[in-house]
């Protein structure tokens, strides 16, 4: 770690994550107190796919969206 604080990832590391230049990452502690970096598209993939598991097959939400606002924009 730099007398700053910051702690530099290895390039094999980067690269092994698929971290870009300017790319964005979550990093977490666990209760054993080790770190783990994830890049921020890994972890928004994996929110949405656990917020599909709430959302019915039958049910589009972009359509549902388009509605409410067709309806919206008619009452005004």
């Amino acid at each position: 770690m730099a007398a700053n604080g910051r702690i530099v990832v290895p390039s094999q590391v980067r690269s092994c994550l698929g971290m870009e230049k300017g790319g964005g990452f979550v990093m977490t502690v666990d209760e054993g107190g080790t770190i783990h970096l994830e890049p921020l598209r890994n972890v928004i993939a994996r929110v949405q796919d656990e917020v599909r598991g709430y959302i019915p097959d039958d049910v589009d939400l972009v359509d549902e969206l388009s509605a409410d606002r067709r309806q919206e924009a008619a009452h005004e």
